[in-house]
């Protein structure tokens, strides 16, 4: 229901008889009942049936709802009145954005996030090689097949119960869409660095980022939620990784943050934002979503990334990621980031994928953005930052 809300919405607003006197008023329930007639084939009795009021069953419909029922019996789900946003599902005021994103793409890509997203596992290289975790998912009974783009990626149909299943419990997978494991790949760590994992979450690429570097070296993963970093111990104790120390902050300004200026190889900023490239995932949170909720975290993420800019040595990188189709937070903020930190330049994407992967570069530019349609992934923008002062003669503000 969710998937196809907008054109839901718009099948239940063109029963005009009752909507003139404002009767037809859009919930969840008659959208249920829209979803049951056009996309499931319901006859009206057969829905009026299932809604009888038993003590497990929905109440009885009233009138305007069989009146529903009826007249969108048989329908198909497209009809070619429903203006662009309506036929792609998803709210109205985000059209200039997206259509500014994916141009004549636009159609396909809001289908492909409209659709489930597949499972996608990433190999612990720490206990063993994709093969290897293949083999042992194949024995128990799941059929697995290499990603195209992420090296350490597995993707299996359908939905899984993974915690009843060896290859999860021993800690060699680990669900992590292809997507989230390019944004650890494109990191770049090695054996030996000092890392920062500035919005660690639950540290998904934080175990990513300890397999790269085959447990040598130094994973700092922060986050100010004590509780997601709490979350983080039993996946880093199950994927066998010891170098990583957890770091429950304040805020992107914690007094931590200065008084380790300059002191790793490599940064990883996995913004807060909106999250728009996970809706095939969570379909609820393009509804959810306000203008004022895009205003805070792009203001949010321009403070993370000028606190974590300075943990980064001379020599050293920072890695912007989002799960955003939007420029406001991707392309828009990079390019604001590099005009307030002179220091640091931007790395082309193309130039970062070859140091990590033999294969060629998905999307090569400046940046790299992948999404449903194009790539089969999630929708993630990852830029590559370089921290040189001497180059431009200037000094991080600390």
């Amino acid at each position: 229901m969710l998937r196809h809300r907008a054109q839901l919405d718009w099948w239940i607003a063109r029963q005009r008889e009752g909507a003139r006197r404002g009767l037809y008023a859009v919930d969840s329930r008659k959208r249920v009942i829209a979803h049951l007639a056009i996309l499931d084939g319901w006859t009206p009795a057969q829905i009026a049936g299932a809604c009888d009021g038993d003590r497990f069953r929905p109440k009885p419909l009233d009138e305007q709802e069989r009146g529903i029922a009826t007249a969108l019996a048989g329908r198909s789900i497209d009809h070619p009145s429903q203006p662009h946003w309506v036929r792609c599902n998803f709210p109205e005021w985000l059209a200039p954005a997206l259509s500014a994103r994916f141009g004549d793409r636009l159609a396909e890509e809001m289908a492909a996030l409209s659709a489930p997203a597949p499972l996608d596992l990433r190999v612990n290289m720490l206990k063993g090689t994709r093969e290897e975790a293949r083999q042992v998912l194949h024995r128990d009974g799941l059929e697995a097949t290499p990603t195209a783009l992420s090296p350490w990626g597995l993707r299996i149909e359908g939905r899984p119960s993974l915690p009843q299943h060896d290859a999860y419990t021993g800690g060699l997978v680990e669900v992590q869409d292809e997507g989230s494991q390019l944004s650890a790949l494109l990191v770049a760590a090695q054996p030996g660095m000092r890392v920062c994992d500035f919005c660690a979450g639950a540290g998904g690429k934080t175990l990513a980022l300890a397999a790269m570097m085959g447990n040598k070296g130094h994973i700092v993963a922060c986050d100010t939620s004590s509780r997601r970093l709490e979350g983080a111990t039993t996946r880093l104790r199950r994927a066998g990784a010891f170098n990583v120390e957890r770091r429950a902050m304040s805020g992107e300004r914690d007094p931590w943050v200065k008084r380790h200026a300059q002191s790793f190889d490599r940064v990883l900023v996995d913004a807060p934002c909106t999250g728009s490239g996970t809706w095939r995932r969570n379909p609820d949170a393009k509804w959810s979503l306000r203008p004022t909720d895009i205003d805070e975290l792009t203001a949010l993420q321009r403070r993370i990334l000028d606190s974590a800019a300075r943990l980064v040595k001379p020599g050293g990188r920072l890695v912007y990621a989002t799960c955003s189709l939007l420029a406001v937070e991707n392309e828009e903020q990079a390019a604001a980031f590099v005009a307030a930190h002179p220091e640091f330049k931007v790395k082309p994407i193309d130039a970062a994928w070859a140091e990590v992967h033999a294969g060629p570069c998905p999307d090569p530019g400046p940046y790299l953005h992948l999404s449903p349609a194009r790539h089969g992934t999630d929708g993630f923008f990852i830029a590559v930052f370089e921290y040189s002062p001497l180059n431009t003669g200037a000094t991080a503000e600390l």
